[in-house]
């Protein structure tokens, strides 16, 4: 049997973008494909439920806690390499817990198009695979060509075209939503060579324009809402008048920098805070346009109100 190492009753707010959140009746963050198994074997003899947590971003995390195992995929599931191939492609290969802007800036370096949009996106490789995260035009389905996953202990791998990407969605979304647990091992992404010189003064443009349009100095969980159909989240909350809108004095605001995030000021805010400013926004917007605006941050554990 792999040893392992888990803690119990552990904070998560450190570990969340929104910098809020309950403790962890038990938390671990494996740091190869065994010792995950071993966890999850640990899980079903404990008969708990798990929550798999990347860099914590796109998630808000209940005051109470996650009454189960947190499994952290990190950094030490972060392994990153590249092959060239005989059609002219280069394969680069990123482990779950990699972030997903340091693969956008290796691909980068490497002078490989097609990648760019990942910069600036502040998830793991595993979590926008889960989410197939884009930002820019782009996602990951446009560059995916297979993904390594464990379910019920057994590693599969499948080539993308069998993942079922669509807008922010996918087959592993869908299979969570069924009640079964996949976890993303790594991505394999195929991009082709192009003038780097090009690529780096692309990065820079989205750098530069993320930083100008959006609240990356305070804690949030990046975009609140999935775009609907035919709408931008962010004008039709600015349309409700809502563009920097506070509730109470929580620290929990509409970002007056762009009003697709919901802020969390200071980090003070309870999850509690967030979410009621979250479904008040939600109401508004309904109530001003017709139009019903779905999450895109995720609600992980028990909250009191409707969610």
């Amino acid at each position: 049997m792999t040893e392992i190492s888990i803690s119990e009753n552990v904070s998560l707010a450190p570990y969340s973008t929104f910098r809020t959140g309950g403790p962890a009746r038990f938390f671990t963050e494996p740091s190869n494909e065994e010792k995950l198994k071993e966890v999850f074997r640990f899980a079903e003899e404990k008969g708990l439920p798990v929550f798999v947590l990347g860099n914590g971003s796109n998630c808000l995390i209940s005051d109470k806690g996650f009454d189960g195992l947190v499994i952290r995929i990190g950094k030490l599931m972060g392994d990153i390499s590249s092959e060239q191939r005989d059609d002219g492609l280069t394969y680069v290969t990123a482990g779950a817990g990699c972030l997903l802007s340091k693969f956008g800036n290796y691909c980068a370096e490497m002078g490989l198009e097609g990648a760019e949009f990942a910069c600036g996106i502040p998830g793991t490789v595993g979590g926008a695979v889960f989410m197939n995260a884009g930002a820019y035009g782009r996602e990951i389905k446009d560059i995916a060509v297979s993904v390594r996953y464990l379910e019920n202990n057994e590693i599969k791998e499948i080539p993308a075209d069998e993942c079922g990407f669509s807008y922010r969605t996918s087959i592993f979304d869908k299979k969570q939503e069924a009640g079964a647990q996949p976890v993303i091992l790594s991505m394999t992404a195929a991009l082709k060579p192009g003038d780097k010189e090009k690529i780096a003064t692309y990065v820079a443009e989205l750098r530069q324009k993320r930083s100008a349009s959006q609240p990356l100095d305070v804690p949030s969980a990046g975009s609140t809402f999935k775009r609907p159909e035919g709408y931008f989240a962010a004008k039709l909350i600015e349309d409700s008048g809502l563009k920097g809108f506070a509730l109470d004095d929580s620290g929990a605001q509409v970002s007056p920098k762009h009003a697709g995030f919901v802020v969390n000021n200071n980090g003070s805010a309870s999850a509690e805070d967030i979410l009621k400013l979250i479904d008040y926004v939600s109401g508004k917007v309904f109530e001003d346009s017709g139009v019903r605006l779905e999450k895109e941050v995720r609600l992980i554990g028990e909250f009191g109100g409707e969610g």
